[in-house]
């Protein structure tokens, strides 16, 4: 638990945002001290990871190569014996009055869809739902399976693995249920690369299928590319989370 709240805690600052105030503090330190041009560097600094960071085409350009490092799943090139859908967890934060939908967040929303559809397709195939939550909150490997029940798979043909709190654990988990079968693993597309290392560094036999493409365009040119939003802020954040990541994994430090 400790080193999972370590890992959220150092995702959380590896971002423009985080960066460019930690930044802007060394300068006013340094303002302060009056050294007056080192100062002034690093508020253009800050100023310029701040603005890069949240431009669209820059979050985009950083997503790419991680989108496209795996194609969609062509259902007809693929094994019509499939047995298991495998679907990664993200947030889910139910509450009273709101449909499930709403509780859970975009990358989870999608990933269960996607699921859910490629369990209808190979239909003798059973839907494993993963994704735990820290102490008191609900995991969102339960959002999953209510929302996928809704949608017409049956408990019977469901698997929930409501442990793991993270990738790394998901893919022993996945392993330690599945063994050498092969099965099909749904992600978010920029996280897939990660996802896919997790599980054969586990054992696991994962065929990809990624989906939730955020970068449809390489660069996003247009006349609102050059102005900052919180669109371009969130690509960013997640692609300089998943490489902070797939570093940790190549220098073995996860």
């Amino acid at each position: 638990m400790t080193l999972y709240f370590i890992k959220k805690l150092v995702g959380a600052l590896a971002t423009p945002g985080a960066l460019a105030v930690a930044i802007a503090v060394m300068a006013a330190i340094f303002r302060w001290r009056r050294w007056w041009r080192t100062a002034t560097a690093l508020f253009v600094t800050a100023m310029l990871i701040g603005y890069l960071g949240a431009l669209v085409p820059v979050g985009n350009a950083l997503l790419w190569p991680l989108e496209r490092r795996y194609p969609p799943l062509r259902l007809s090139e693929t094994p019509p014996t499939i047995a298991y859908i495998v679907v990664l967890g993200s947030s889910y934060a139910p509450r009273a009055g709101f449909p499930v939908t709403a509780a859970l967040d975009e990358d989870a929303l999608v990933r269960i869809v996607e699921g859910v559809r490629l369990a209808h397709h190979f239909k003798s195939a059973r839907l494993v739902v993963s994704g735990g939550a820290p102490g008191g909150l609900i995991p969102s490997a339960h959002g999953y399976a209510r929302l996928a029940s809704e949608l017409g798979i049956s408990k019977s043909a469901m698997i929930v693995l409501d442990h793991p709190l993270d990738t790394h654990a998901e893919a022993l988990a996945v392993s330690a249920q599945l063994g050498d079968q092969p099965f099909i693993l749904t992600t978010s597309a920029y996280h897939m690369p990660r996802a896919m290392l997790h599980m054969e560094r586990a054992g696991a036999r994962p065929i990809p299928a990624p989906t939730g493409h955020r970068a449809r365009d390489p660069l996003g040119f247009g006349w609102r590319a050059f102005f900052p939003s919180a669109a371009g802020l969130r690509k960013t954040e997640l692609a300089m989370h998943e490489y902070l990541g797939l570093s940790a994994l190549k220098l073995g430090l996860e």
